[in-house]
């Protein structure tokens, strides 16, 4: 490494004083990557970076279904938030135990991920209309999926494997990501999808693409997978059959001759011809870019075994949980999109009895429900459910949400609860001082108290509704007193970063957008206001099916917004989406139909459905583009109001 002349060092010393980036040139010499070679690109943050700095939010458990005997204390995970930290938070269940494969390992047996392929590549969902886009392209889109690689390779158990299934447009990029995080000696094998029944694009004459990319790394080998091969002997030769080992079945062609066929196991090569999902699939629930369950079958079974912690945190309609719970593995599903969390919801509750997936001739049974799962909130939190805990589990979580340390000691006999960094952190117990505020005197009193004991910053944590002043901090003498308040976002000046609420998609071609969200929120229920009556069916009629249709008319929609920055929004402009289930059996929301915002507008906010959809009472959830909800319950007898004219 060459030396740096004086000249060089002072315009270095030069860039660093104002703040201004170094040239790549100057990085190149000051930093040595200990790398043969790497991808190079703008915004790449070194590994330390991205595991410090990541925030991890706490998981608020929203509701257990099948409820019942946990295997061995475990319960499978379906977490709704920023899968970046989610994934800094199960990182930290597994350094404190609490991530294991049934046989003890800790972390993950096997990850699973599908991510946007970033290729502004147009797919057609249901009702053929455009399925997403992706819009993280390029550079952005290399460092957003190699943060997460980072900590999946850290969730892994030792023994772990990989997969991260991509297209033909940024899967080599990403080939060259992986060699750096998982070790170029760790590649076993890149799988090729190939789905013989795509359509030929017409716009693209020249080699359509019928196939993805599957990159697969591990530690170990996994286990050896065989398919089934089957071979038709016409009558005429059955005197010269083909010797191999298996089994003969009696069929018949369409003149009734028998045939017979013989039927053998092959090992799987690399190359899997697996049909993908038509219309027409049974396992087809309507969600963009869903995949078939074969694939995951075989992923599944190849390097995992029963009992095995399997990661999806791209988990989008839910594939690879649905093939994991049925074939006994245990399974953490992650996605920030509200519509992937009920489309999987109804999915792990609606398993029943399943063909083999590779032998679609042999039966095979399953259970007909699905072992217990959690779902979880990470980032948007119902604050009511906080203020209920006891006082000991409220303190737990704040001191999570503000990253501070579970570190009790004492100042001038005040008992403090932990740290944020190098500062001290209180817990205002608003619990236990009901008739308390948090105000300037409140602020004097412990000041008189701690006086020059502390450092230059002191952090209170407190319910925004108990704090009588609206600045973020109160100075007395050299020191700060910082109000971190519940429920309003992290202080910038604090942690130095900005804030990005998860947001929801308002058409299904934005269904599966991604969104590098980095804080917390609180949920914040919208004002909804509609009217609800019974109308002509517009379009054709069904035959057997009644002539009128429901509507609810949307005539208000509003979001409130937490934001130290005003934002304004006009009515109706933070929809994303209504969802129906038209059958609510008063517990768990089955949903059945989903209605964009993007397609309500251009029905002038009319949701309409068949009268003879509502089997009793119905519910409705409209979702704001934060993931806001605002839920309620309708009979048919609730129709009864009047289009206005």
């Amino acid at each position: 490494m060459r030396k740096l002349s004086e000249q060089e060092i002072e315009r270095i010393v030069s860039l660093l004083r104002e703040g201004r980036p170094l040239p790549e040139d100057y990085k190149a010499i000051l930093f040595d990557t200990r790398k043969e070679y790497e991808l190079v690109y703008a915004g790449k943050e070194r590994e330390e970076d991205i595991l410090a700095d990541t925030m991890a939010v706490p998981l608020q458990k929203v509701k257990t279904f099948r409820n019942g005997n946990s295997s061995n204390g475990w319960t499978n995970m379906l977490i709704f938030g920023d899968n970046l930290q989610v994934l800094k938070t199960l990182l930290q269940m597994k350094q404190e135990g609490k991530l294991k494969n049934a046989d003890g390992t800790p972390g993950v047996r096997l990850v699973y991920i599908d991510p946007p392929f970033a290729t502004k590549q147009e797919f057609r969902g249901s009702q053929d209309q455009k399925a997403y886009q992706d819009k993280i392209a390029g550079a952005r889109f290399l460092e957003f999926l190699r943060k997460r690689l980072v900590f999946l390779r850290e969730l892994l158990s030792e023994d772990g494997s990989i997969y991260v299934h991509l297209d033909w447009k940024k899967g080599h990029y990403v080939k060259v990501l992986m060699d750096e995080v998982f070790g170029e000696k760790n590649f076993q094998n890149e799988v090729t999808w190939y789905y013989p029944n795509k359509i030929p694009d017409k716009r693209k004459p020249m080699f359509t693409s019928a196939a993805d990319m599957i990159l697969f790394y591990a530690k170990n080998d996994g286990n050896q997978l065989f398919v089934p091969q089957y071979y038709a002997v016409p009558p005429h030769k059955r005197a010269r059959e083909i010797k191999i080992n298996g089994i003969k079945q009696s069929l018949k062609d369409e003149k009734g001759n028998v045939i017979h066929q013989v039927y053998d196991k092959r090992l799987v090569d690399c190359v899997w011809t697996i049909p993908s999902l038509a219309g027409t699939s049974g396992e087809q629930i309507g969600y963009p870019t869903q995949k078939p369950e074969a694939l995951l079958d075989r992923i599944i079974k190849a390097s995992s075994n029963p009992g095995d912690l399997v990661l999806d945190c791209f988990a989008g309609s839910g594939t690879t949980l649905a093939v994991a719970e049925k074939l006994g593995r245990r399974w953490i599903g992650v996605d920030c999109g509200k519509l992937a969390i009920y489309t999987m919801q109804k999915r792990l509750l609606n398993i029943t009895e399943s063909k083999d997936l590779e032998d679609p001739q042999k039966e095979k049974k399953y259970g007909k429900s699905c072992k217990p799962f959690t779902l979880y909130n990470a980032g948007l939190y119902d604050y009511k459910m906080i203020k209920e805990l006891p006082f000991e589990q409220y303190r737990d979580f704040a001191l999570k949400l503000f990253q501070c340390r579970d570190e009790r000691h004492e100042i001038a006999k005040i008992e403090l609860d932990g740290y944020l960094g190098a500062d001290s952190v209180l817990v205002f117990n608003y619990q236990k001082h009901k008739n308390a505020v948090l105000d300037k005197g409140y602020i004097d009193d412990l000041h008189k108290y701690l006086g020059d004991r502390i450092g230059r910053r002191f952090f209170i944590i407190a319910p925004a509704a108990s704090v009588q002043f609206l600045e973020d901090y109160i100075e007395k003498g050299k020191t700060k007193y910082f109000i971190l308040r519940i429920p309003y976002s992290i202080i910038e000046e604090i942690h130095n970063r900005g804030f990005t609420k998860i947001k929801q998609p308002v058409s299904e071609m934005d269904v599966n957008d991604t969104v590098d969200a980095v804080g917390f929120d609180f949920i914040q229920v919208p004002t909804v206001e509609c009217k609800y009556f019974i109308d002509d069916k517009k379009g054709q009629w069904e035959l057997g099916r009644s002539s009128k249709e429901c509507v609810i008319k949307i005539e208000k929609f509003e979001s409130r917004v937490i934001s130290r920055k005003p934002l304004e929004f006009a009515n109706l402009e933070t929809l994303s989406m209504v969802m129906l289930d038209y059958d609510f059996d008063g517990e768990v929301f089955d949903l059945d139909e989903v209605f964009y915002a993007e397609d309500l507008k251009k029905n002038d906010y009319e949701v309409r459905f068949a009268k003879d959809n509502v089997k009793g009472q119905i519910m409705i959830i409209y979702i704001d583009i934060f993931g806001n909800e605002k839920r309620e319950t309708k009979t048919l007898a609730d129709f009864n109001g009047k289009r206005k004219k």
